[in-house]
């Protein structure tokens, strides 16, 4: 059977790669390849444990790929022939192609240096409907779970656990939760708010052994001390799903990723490969970085199915920003670029600074809250290399113009000029804008 133009994964990036895909290229028959009969939004996965009633209300619909015209296929993918551009399935069928994209997502990663994992009741968070729902009855009969990893994916979940009633112990081996992400001070804060909404927290604690003799009923630390439980969640990260690649040849490099040019072409002819399982390039550094996020797999996707039959200097990716943002009760948290700490340790001269003011003027207005804005700075160029944002829900969008700043390469100067417009009801005011203020206060830094 021929299909012109085959996607591998039906989450995000395969998603987006398809729709993309048939858009550029409507004369060409797209076929998606998913091993999922329903998919989950991934960002939604946490709230399905509290504010949300079911997985059935964190659905990622079909309509937008059979509106698209793209032929959806529940299967799972055998074996990918690249020389002779053929893709089989377990059920034996197979189909031949011009063009096929990978996009197989992630696992959750489960660490062999932790004893009992393996026991009842001890459950990772996947992008699996049919799991989840399973975990989700079972957590619903538990009162005293520990989510092990404070990443923001153990973030989001413990503070909806604890919406719901449970008492949550977040267990973390660094410092700081979050700390991948934020600089140490952000770090605090969302730490501070987590207890206060009930959320016990154990920072800089190793995990040593989950004990049970079926079920796990016990934390063993490699301090010593022990914590009584009824469930247990590992979320200590996610591996790139690249079995398949590896088992059809296709390159994956030392960090566990397919490896992929600025077009997001693998090293075989006519093979791309985005989202989760694809390598991940820094925007600042050039190294190669563990990013997975829905947002960079959606912008990946498009480059792959942009770029296709033909290659545009204007349509490839050059680089990873990683762009988050998070919540925990009325405060949102948001980072684009590298951290401070992470500048000063890759060795860059930088200068940063942090305004914060109010996201309403006047500052009564419409459920107001503080909007904290931190900008990491070249102190050679003024170039813009990162940032933090701490506020209200305004927070996620002024996220992404951070990102879009350092796609750009913008300066402080650049900011500082910049035009906005404001609202009472909406922002700050004109004329002590967060983002902007920032930029001023590293301008006179770096002026001294």
């Amino acid at each position: 059977m021929k299909k012109e133009i085959i996607v591998i994964g039906g989450s995000a990036a395969g998603l987006v790669a398809a729709t993309t895909a048939k858009s550029n290229h409507p004369d060409k028959s797209v076929l998606l390849i998913r091993k999922e009969e329903t998919v989950l939004i991934p960002c939604g996965i946490p709230y399905i444990f509290g504010t949300l009633a079911s997985s059935d209300e964190d659905i990622l619909p079909d309509g937008g790929l059979i509106n698209a015209g793209v032929e959806i296929m529940v299967g799972t993918v055998d074996l990918v022939n690249p020389e002779e551009h053929t893709v089989t399935l377990e059920n034996g069928d197979t189909f031949t192609y011009e063009k096929l994209i990978m996009a197989t997502g992630s696992t959750p990663f489960v660490p062999d240096f932790i004893e009992g994992t393996d026991l009842e009741n001890v459950f990772v968070i996947p992008k699996n409907k049919t799991y989840l729902d399973i975990a989700k009855k079972h957590l619903d009969n538990a009162k005293n779970i520990a989510v092990i990893g404070a990443g923001f994916i153990g973030v989001e979940l413990s503070d909806e656990l604890a919406k719901a009633g449970k008492n949550v112990t977040l267990i973390e081996a660094q410092e700081d939760i979050l700390c991948c992400a934020f600089d140490t001070e952000s770090c605090k804060i969302a730490e501070s708010i987590l207890v206060e909404r009930g959320v016990k927290v154990m920072t800089s604690t190793y995990v040593k052994k989950l004990v049970g003799p079926k079920t796990v009923k016990q934390i063993q630390f490699a301090s010593g001390d022990t914590l009584d439980v009824d469930a247990v969640i590992l979320s200590i990260g996610y591996r790139a799903n690249v079995e398949l690649a590896k088992k059809s040849g296709i390159s994956v490099n030392k960090q566990g990723a397919i490896k992929v040019d600025a077009y997001m072409r693998t090293h075989q002819q006519d093979i791309f490969a985005c989202g989760d399982c694809a390598q991940k390039r820094d925007f600042v550094t050039g190294k190669i970085i563990n990013v997975m996020l829905a947002s960079t797999a959606c912008a990946e996707a498009r480059v792959a199915g942009m770029n296709l039959y033909e290659l545009s200097t204007i349509k490839k990716f050059n680089g990873t920003i990683g762009i988050y943002s998070t919540n925990i009760g009325k405060t949102s948290f948001g980072v684009a670029g590298i951290t401070e700490k992470r500048a000063a340790a890759e060795g860059f001269n930088i200068v940063s600074a942090t305004f914060k003011g109010m996201d309403r003027h006047p500052g009564k207005l419409n459920q107001p809250h503080y909007q904290s804005v931190k900008l990491v700075v070249n102190k050679t160029t003024g170039i813009i290399m990162g940032g933090e944002v701490i506020g209200g829900n305004s927070i996620g969008e002024l996220t992404n113009v951070l990102g879009f700043i350092i796609q750009n390469n913008m300066t402080v100067t650049d900011v500082l000029v910049s035009q906005i417009g404001t609202q009472p009801m909406l922002t700050a005011s004109p004329a002590k804008y967060p983002l902007i203020e920032a930029a001023e206060m590293v301008s006179r830094k770096m002026r001294k």
